[in-house]
């Protein structure tokens, strides 16, 4: 018998998390999923393995998936360790991907809301499957995003 599973969220360490939760309500229209949690003590510390955690964030609903659906939880411990920046090609977590109706346009909502581009917009026949107009952007906080738009065959 196979066990229950569900999906429930992807986690992101923001610097700034209340900068970074409106940049996914702003140009993604993630819903928040109250209440904010301001979170800490020794349960934290066991369950995280930091020392001393205490953290403070909001999930966000993603779109598309209704009311029950995944939440982007996004976090800001009081105590941070710095990152690499971001590469397509580093090893872990790669990139979260929005599929959006154009491409170009979300894209340049990234960039006015402090976000950059990482690609070049590109397009690609996938044979029996249809066409692919996508590209790799990064948020305010150097996490990779792909806006990914279809025509299906």
């Amino acid at each position: 018998m196979t066990p229950f599973v569900r999906y429930a969220h992807t986690n992101i360490i923001a610097s700034d998390w209340r900068k970074l939760v409106d940049f996914y309500q702003t140009v993604f229209n993630c819903m928040p999923v109250p209440p904010e949690r301001n979170q800490s003590g020794d349960w934290l510390s066991r369950g995280t393995g930091v020392p001393n955690a205490a953290l403070r964030g909001m999930h966000l609903r993603l779109p598309g998936h209704g009311p029950n659906g995944p939440t982007l939880e996004i976090y800001q411990y009081q105590d941070m360790l710095e990152k690499s920046p971001a590469m397509a090609n580093r090893k872990g977590f790669g990139h979260i991907a929005f599929e959006i109706d154009d491409v170009v346009a979300t894209l340049e909502a990234v960039i006015e809301n402090g976000g950059r581009a990482l690609g070049d917009l590109t397009t690609v026949e996938v044979p029996d499957v249809g066409k692919l107009s996508f590209v790799y952007a990064a948020d305010p906080e150097e996490n990779i995003l792909e806006l990914q738009s279809w025509i299906l065959a």
